[in-house]
């Protein structure tokens, strides 16, 4: 959950770029901070605040919280492991809540595998200063790729979880593509498999420049 600056750029998105699938790209350079009171709250998975208290633990929020614990800060994926991209700006909800700004994998879209300690996207929080906290992941298959790997027919699921499809065109502007979000770092109070969550905010997102 460390600081990062964000430049404004438009290009292919890094994630996807292997897809061809034009999306505004915001650039992070490398940046470092001491450790905060803010972080080392949001490092215990069973106390974040009044928010953290994942009454629905599941045997796959667990694994998905375990695999994912060195991302919490977000200069991990971005400036230590190959293949991470910030694909989105913090995404709000329609109505109430947020999802917030995805850093996604894109090779894992493409691999037809849905792995609960791989996911292809994770999910952070804006947070005042220019901060940002791990709160979920989402998982993605494109809809005509799973078609072509399984011409039987069948929804695609993590860990028996089915996914949710989402048509095109979409507010993405991406292809029809199957997607199941986790939120394995913040408890939703919608559900913690929801698209959207109550207790994410894109009101500190920061400002582009």
């Amino acid at each position: 959950m460390l600081r990062v600056s964000f430049q404004k750029s438009t290009r292919l998105l890094g994630a996807l770029a292997l897809l061809a699938l034009p999306l505004a790209l915001a650039s992070a350079a490398s940046a470092t901070t001491p450790a905060t009171d803010e972080q080392d709250s949001s490092a215990d998975f069973m106390d974040h605040g009044d928010h953290h208290s994942h009454r629905d633990f599941s045997p796959l929020i667990k694994k998905v919280h375990d695999a994912t614990a060195k991302y919490q800060d977000i200069n991990f994926p971005l400036h230590k492991e190959k293949g991470w991209a910030i694909a989105t700006p913090c995404v709000s909800g329609p109505d109430v809540g947020a999802m917030g700004i995805h850093v996604v994998m894109g090779s894992r879209i493409q691999d037809g595998i849905l792995d609960p300690t791989a996911p292809e996207a994770l999910i952070y929080e804006p947070l005042p200063n220019g901060y940002f906290r791990l709160v979920g992941v989402e998982f993605i298959e494109l809809a005509d790729d799973w078609a072509a790997r399984n011409p039987n027919g069948g929804v695609p699921d993590v860990d028996g979880n089915l996914m949710n499809l989402v048509g095109s065109p979409n507010r993405f502007g991406l292809p029809a593509f199957y997607e199941l979000h986790i939120w394995a770092w913040e408890d939703n109070p919608k559900g913690n498999f929801a698209d959207w969550n109550t207790h994410v905010t894109c009101e500190r997102q920061p400002e582009a420049r």
